[in-house]
């Protein structure tokens, strides 16, 4: 229960590079929440719910994870990543990629996702110890299956905040081709600075005042790579709901022509009240081209409307 908790850190640049500014945030909270499988029994279980949004070489990068003892934590948009830095995001991506992958229940056996990853180093801070060859099957950033070892690195003085303080500090190594190095620094069960080996980013406790467990980011979808994605997605749907609306109701066309000349004939000093009385008027046609056969371009009688002035 002492590792069910939010925390929200500060992404800044790493190595040489000033840090007097956060370039973005990374938050992690835990909590028991109810979990429902089809014809099973609602039964309780963690659920980690972590996030990053920062931005690297004037690029924005974001990434979501969620997931509890229930399922499999998987960051949305993807499979599981094995670094908990956000990703790298180049200037010149344009879309989004997603890969599936697919395993055996027998090879995913002892299978350490993400976010129960974040939740055991937090356990392992609480103890202020981890047990030799701690080793488990994990899934790197390419969605392959490899192996996690983790082992402690001491007890060293960092920086937390404003203040120097001791840090009981553990390595998180995922064995892969590139072989991903995170070092992780907790003063007590809270994280103050998590590093991973070759990223020009870092996650640092800024200030030790509590946060809110997840901060409001602004809705910026045009530089947001995924959010930009959704939208051109949603537009494309949208445009092509909206064309074959029209093309199942042609008479669309000739009642926007009949108002359209109604309107310019009478040239109306209020063409708002002239549109709502015009088309309250209008009659359900028995035919798609009922109203192209009317004698005038407006169907009833309107009231009479001051033309606009006219110089």
């Amino acid at each position: 229960e002492r590792c069910l908790f939010a925390e929200t850190l500060e992404v800044v640049a790493a190595g040489g590079q000033p840090r007097d500014q956060a370039r973005g945030q990374w938050w992690l909270a835990a909590r028991w929440a109810p979990y429902e499988r089809a014809g099973e029994p609602v039964r309780s279980c963690l659920l980690v719910q972590a996030g990053s949004r920062s931005r690297q070489a004037g690029a924005p990068g974001s990434r979501t994870l969620k997931g509890g003892s229930g399922g499999a934590a998987v960051p949305a948009g993807g499979a599981e990543r094995g670094s908990a830095l956000p990703a790298y995001v180049t200037p010149q991506l344009e879309t989004l990629e997603q890969e599936d992958f697919s395993y055996g229940q027998a090879e995913l056996q002892g299978l350490l996702p993400e976010g129960a990853s974040l939740l055991l180093l937090r356990v392992l801070a609480c103890r202020r110890a981890v047990p030799p060859d701690l080793v488990f099957p994990a899934i790197d950033t390419e969605g392959h299956l490899c192996t996690s070892s983790y082992r402690a690195l001491g007890v060293q003085q960092q920086a937390v905040g404003s203040v120097e303080a001791e840090v009981f500090v553990i390595e998180r190594a995922m064995h892969t081709v590139t072989g991903i190095s995170t070092i992780c620094s907790y003063p007590r069960r809270h994280l103050a600075q998590l590093v991973q080996v070759g990223c020009p980013m870092l996650v640092l406790l800024q200030d030790e005042s509590p946060r809110p467990p997840f901060p409001k980011q602004p809705l910026d979808w045009e530089e947001d790579l995924q959010l930009r994605s959704w939208f051109l997605d949603r537009k494309e749907e949208l445009q092509a709901s909206h064309a074959a609306y029209v093309q199942q109701h042609p008479e669309l066309w000739v009642l926007l022509s009949d108002f359209l000349q109604a309107l310019l004939l009478q040239q109306p000093h209020d063409p708002i009240s002239f549109a709502a009385q015009f088309f309250a008027r209008q009659q359900p046609p028995s035919t798609p081209f009922a109203s192209t056969g009317a004698a005038s371009p407006v169907p009833n009688p309107l009231p009479h409307h001051p033309p606009a002035n006219r110089e």
